[in-house]
């Protein structure tokens, strides 16, 4: 079966690619997912706060006096909180280029257009194949617009296409105003692609302690459902890549994904969970099913139930939803 897919202008084997996790900082964890037949590797992210703090040499500073002005201190995530800083994350990028014949693509973390993002040149020069920027901010401030908070987006897009020659992604939350038109002034500033979507880690609240926790879960099959409707809405809509990350476990979801219009699949959770073979099962299962359908390629069954060919496009918008309530019966 012909599962080869092109995302962001590479050619991958075929859609199932190691989404940002830990799992890149193993070199032995790197060979296992190459072994499992991995088409693209993406690393975790570089975060802003890291790359600013050793800039202004602050980073040993805030250890020195951690006890001095310690609400101060403890604004920012500590030192140890970063599993790899600036430095040892680029020569990680180099290690990991070089010990995979796929692509692999570096991750950038922030919410500001500012200095850091030269990072960006940096990751391009340490032999990243295309960059992924994550942008992970929580809009607290009532001050602020919804407009302002694209805005910041945006302006990082732009910032980050004007330094580098290699494709840029940007992996979005669901909570956009307007989802589908952010998403063609995303395009319109230059990003090659979208990735749906970050997921926002929530605080559980330890009512002994009187503490917010942060709380981590992983995925499950049922967080892709939020995913599949706006990969079926934005498909034929915006010319960039689509990626889908959260919530595909096995061969069905990434089948599912890719008809609603995926370019690629990322996984995380289930390889975590089940190891870097996972990715072989699920290769497995999907080449199966297309075969058993008589499908010839990959390429037939993408975006095949999204909105614009859907049979039933009714099922993404209000209809569905009425339809739903109206049908449920004690």
């Amino acid at each position: 079966m012909d599962l080869k897919t092109s995302y962001l202008g590479l050619q991958l084997a075929h859609p199932l690619m190691a989404g940002a996790s830990p799992l890149v900082d193993d070199m032995g964890m790197v060979k296992r997912l190459e072994d499992a037949g991995v088409s693209g590797i993406v690393m975790h992210s570089l975060f802003e706060e890291q790359i600013t703090r050793e800039e202004q040499g602050t980073l040993m500073d805030m250890e020195l006096h951690a006890n001095s002005n310690a609400e101060a201190v403890s604004y920012f995530p500590q030192p140890d909180d970063f599993r790899l800083g600036p430095e040892r994350y680029l020569e990680q990028l180099r290690r990991i280029k070089e010990a995979v014949a796929v692509p692999v693509i570096a991750s950038l973390n922030g919410t500001t257009a500012a200095g850091w993002l030269h990072y960006a040149q940096l990751m391009e020069q340490a032999g990243a194949d295309a960059l992924e920027l994550n942008v992970y901010y929580i809009a607290t401030d009532a001050k602020e617009s919804a407009a302002d908070v694209e805005k910041r987006t945006l302006d990082v897009v732009r910032t980050v296409k004007a330094q580098v020659k290699i494709p840029v992604a940007v992996k979005l939350s669901p909570f956009f105003s307007s989802l589908a038109h952010f998403a063609m002034e995303l395009e319109a500033a230059g990003a090659d692609g979208l990735v749906l979507f970050n997921r926002f880690f929530q605080p559980d609240i330890n009512v002994e302690e009187l503490l917010a926790e942060p709380s981590l879960q992983l995925s499950g099959p049922s967080d892709l459902l939020l995913r599949l409707r706006w990969l079926a809405v934005l498909h034929g809509r915006i010319k960039g890549s689509l990626a889908v990350t959260g919530g595909v476990h096995d061969g069905i979801g990434a089948l599912k994904a890719v008809m609603a219009g995926a370019d690629a699949v990322q996984m995380v959770s289930a390889l975590l969970i089940h190891g870097p073979e996972r990715l072989a099962q699920t290769r497995a299962t999907l080449a199966e099913w297309l075969e058993e359908h008589e499908y010839e390629s990959l390429a037939q069954a993408r975006g095949s139930m999204s909105l614009l060919k859907s049979p039933n496009p009714q099922a993404f918008t209000r209809a569905n939803y009425m339809r739903i309530l109206n049908g449920w019966k004690p």
